[in-house]
């Protein structure tokens, strides 16, 4: 396939010299790593839910695959106001299916999180994140560029609805994902420490509430702080999966993630430790890392404080979950049912991953000349 010139002024020459292509070639490699470890991961899922295809699991993956991979490259052409216009949109849009998902969905494991479409099950929360943390972006840097403006005050309104809408399904695990990326974009835009602090407290009363009056986040809580009960026994399979895989994975013909119940979905990590041993974890931690740093660094060129605040609030959501599946993964927090992403099995993970990444590869693009400060954004 012929390189785009940079002489070619046509849209995907125009997209191919502006996007960050190495934060293309580190998704490129997360993805490789995905398909790999779910090859092994699948047919040990397939075999305990007694589904007769051994490549289920893979093969249901590559099909939402595909989608997530050309959303995310189409919306990383969008403009900046593009980009804010749609995760607005997006916002809006899962906060409605959210609702409908409380008051109508079935409960699964004590949570009332998916809408079932046929063959596919939707989970609204996953396209809330991104769209957000445009909106809230919006906000605090209208709210930074006109001090009249009551940025602040909107985006903790936007936040605490999505708080509100995480903690009726329940998801305590987003709620404080959400949480974290929220304190990073208030510390980007410049908010005082105090702002910070008071966010702080509130999300650490908030999860005490939710041990007090949550049986469901009690349960896991209980499980973490007293290992030896009866609820942890996949996070113990999980460790022993790890074990198993030394530093170069295991070669001795045993397979302990054939006994890991969610081996394909939150425990995709432990797989990784057995298959590809000490090696394979950390040239994964590596990637996400890179990545999430890779972002950062590209929102430090930007002149847009909105672009500025939703690169980094985008690439703190990606790095914090990455790291909240492995520390689980160790045991180094409780059970959160959170995804790794581009890695774990689930096609609304992969699509809200897809229009993450998509959002922040559009927003970090080097921009050229434009007809009006609104292509840009203040």
């Amino acid at each position: 396939m012929r390189t785009p010139s940079r002489l070619d002024t046509s849209p995907l020459a125009r997209w191919f010299w502006s996007v960050d292509h190495i934060a293309l070639a580190l998704v490129a490699a997360i993805v490789l790593i995905g398909t790999v470890l779910l090859l092994a991961a699948g047919p040990a899922a397939a075999a305990r839910l007694h589904i007769a295809d051994s490549f289920h699991f893979p093969l249901r993956q590559l099909v939402f695959l595909g989608p997530a991979l050309v959303l995310m490259l189409i919306v990383s052409m969008l403009t900046p106001l593009q980009a804010r216009r749609l995760g607005t949109l997006v916002f809006a849009a899962a906060a409605v299916l959210i609702a409908v998902a409380v008051l109508f969905a079935p409960e699964v494991n004590g949570a009332r999180r998916w809408l079932s479409l046929g063959a596919f099950a939707l989970q609204p929360s996953e396209f809330a994140k991104p769209g957000f943390v445009i909106i809230a972006a919006w906000m605090l840097a209208e709210g930074a560029r006109n001090p009249r403006f009551p940025g602040a005050v909107a985006a903790l309104g936007l936040y605490l609805f999505l708080m509100a809408m995480l903690i009726m399904q329940p998801d305590y695990g987003q709620a404080a994902l959400m949480t974290a990326v929220w304190m990073t974009m208030f510390f980007i835009v410049g908010w005082s420490w105090l702002w910070i602090a008071g966010l702080g407290l509130a999300g650490a009363s908030g999860i005490a509430g939710g041990y007090v009056f949550s049986p469901h986040l009690a349960r896991r809580v209980d499980a973490f702080l007293h290992p030896e009960s009866s609820e942890t026994y996949q996070v113990d399979k999980a460790l022993e999966a790890i074990a198993h895989g030394g530093a170069l994975g295991a070669r001795d013909g045993a397979s302990v993630k054939m006994q890991l119940p969610d081996a394909h979905t939150d425990f995709i990590f432990a797989v990784a430790g057995e298959e590809g041993g000490f090696i394979l974890c950390v040239i994964i931690l590596g990637l996400f890392a890179a990545l999430t740093v890779r972002l950062f660094v590209k929102a430090t060129t930007l002149k847009s404080v909105f672009a500025q605040c939703a690169v980094c609030g985008l690439a703190a959501m990606i790095g914090l979950q990455s790291f909240i599946n492995m520390a689980v993964n160790l045991r180094a927090l409780p059970a959160k049912g959170m995804t790794l992403p581009f890695i774990s099995y689930g096609g609304s993970s992969l699509l809200a991953t897809g229009l993450t990444l998509g959002l922040a590869l559009a927003l970090s693009r080097a921009q050229g000349p434009v007809r009006s400060r609104r292509e840009i954004m203040p």
